[in-house]
């Protein structure tokens, strides 16, 4: 007899079919049948496939604020959790996508979550700000990986940026004295911009609270 597929072998395969064909591609019929067994086997542990993004959403984030040094500081602490996010999204063909639109009640999403109000709330903010704070980190590290992970990467926007120059230099002249930032694409060096520039931030805020 046959031993029932288990729960983490039907997560692995939906992230192979991830990485090979998109968000798009992934259905639970596909999962099953690269597992060789029918789809109605998967619901015994997923009862549609958002119940299988979700699940896929919490194995991403497994390692995200698992360690956390005693004593660091809160800056360095939600700068670690963002840092973590994006490499656990960008380790999946459109991971970022993946976890946008999950609301989950999960030891992993508790973890982080625990980790990032107690860095603030240890620096003085209130708990209500402390965990607004967070989800803001998360959102902003979500949403720059789905455009990271939209970028084409080859020449077609060769095209498109000859046209924003032509007419940046045409019209709008605060474009056009920008247009290094435009022509020059360093996922890397603007999301530690962004990313700094929000902890300021609440650098600002916790400054005006104390």
């Amino acid at each position: 007899m046959r031993q029932p597929i288990a729960r983490e072998n039907i997560v692995e395969a939906a992230f192979r079919i991830l990485d090979e064909a998109g968000l798009e591609g992934i259905t639970l019929r596909k999962v099953a049948c690269s597992l060789g067994i029918r789809a109605p086997s998967l619901y015994w542990h997923f009862k549609s496939k958002q119940a299988l993004i979700d699940a896929m959403a919490d194995a991403m984030i497994c390692d995200v604020a698992r360690v956390i040094p005693d004593g660091q500081p809160w800056r360095q602490t939600l700068l670690q959790i963002g840092r973590e996010f994006r490499l656990a999204f960008k380790a999946r063909r459109d991971g970022a996508r993946v976890y946008a639109g999950t609301f989950l009640a999960t030891e992993n999403v508790l973890r982080v979550g625990e980790a990032s109000i107690a860095a603030l709330m240890g620096a003085g903010a209130p708990a209500g700000f402390a965990a607004t704070a967070a989800m803001d980190l998360v959102y902003y590290t979500m949403g720059f990986v789905i455009e990271e992970q939209s970028w084409p990467g080859d020449g077609s926007m060769e095209a498109l940026g000859e046209a924003f120059m032509a007419l940046a230099e045409a019209r709008f002249p605060h474009c056009w004295q920008a247009r290094d930032v435009w022509s020059e694409v360093d996922f890397d060096a603007r999301f530690e911009q962004g990313l700094g520039l929000m902890l300021d931030g609440i650098a600002l805020r916790l400054s005006r609270a104390s």
